[in-house]
């Protein structure tokens, strides 16, 4: 099963073959070209990572709910204002300035996955093929833009493989310490990532999963505690 045929709602089943189909594909596609292999891989990779996402979200709340009705997982761009108090930090020439024309001071971004229920984000989902420390970073900033328009909503790095060090490619483990990096990096931001990952053992660069020397098989407990996160955290809105 490709990417492009799995269902509205999944099932693990579907997702299990979807994955082991993805896999195939790439190798199959870096054989048959010329081109860089990186841009195919992670093309391939990002759009399964955002696909697995929205499908668990989706299967999450089909099965507390009995359907999708109020439930939209479609990508769109997200607007944060300027915060005011940043006036009073800089030139009063500026800031009177900047005053006048306030409506023309915005900032726009995507999320790979915005969770809406009933027009309400809700969980702000971001995709990544794997995760470094330095990519950390941008996800965090992006994190609190979305707090700032939507305080009450869930932050979710969810990643196909990890490369932050620590244990988060430990997949079965019911507690993860994570990486002295991460925590690090988050501790200076005031909310919670929740970091779900689906592969286990770290990335390794030149260990493509593609390889079938390096094959990398997914587990369906992964899926399974994917789909309970998303469950209990969207509990509060049916």
């Amino acid at each position: 099963m490709n990417i492009e045929d799995l269902p509205e709602i999944p099932t693990i089943d579907d997702l299990l073959a979807a994955y082991n189909s993805l896999v195939k594909r790439i190798g199959s596609e870096v054989q048959d070209t010329k081109r860089a292999t990186g841009g195919i891989e992670r093309s391939i990779k990002g759009s399964f990572v955002e696909a697995f996402a929205r499908g668990l979200v989706k299967r999450a709340w089909f099965d507390m709910v009995g359907n999708i009705d109020d439930l939209s997982t479609e990508q769109g761009s997200v607007t944060v204002p300027l915060k005011k108090d940043y006036l009073d930090t800089i030139e009063n020439e500026i800031a009177e300035h900047i005053r006048k024309n306030i409506k023309d001071y915005s900032y726009k971004f995507n999320i790979d996955v915005p969770v809406y229920v009933r027009g309400n984000l809700v969980m702000a989902i971001e995709c990544k093929s794997y995760t470094e420390n330095a990519m950390i970073k941008r996800i965090l900033i992006d994190g609190s833009f979305v707090k700032e328009i939507s305080p009450d909503a869930e932050i979710v790095l969810f990643q196909l493989e990890s490369q932050l060090g620590g244990d988060y490619s430990e997949i079965l483990k019911e507690v993860k310490f994570g990486s002295t990096s991460t925590h690090t990096l988050m501790s200076y931001f005031d909310y919670t990532l929740n970091i779900i990952t689906l592969l286990e053992g770290d990335r390794k660069v030149d260990r493509p999963i593609h390889r079938g020397e390096f094959f990398k098989p997914m587990k369906r407990e992964s899926l399974v505690n994917a789909l309970s996160f998303f469950k209990s955290h969207l509990q509060q809105y049916c």
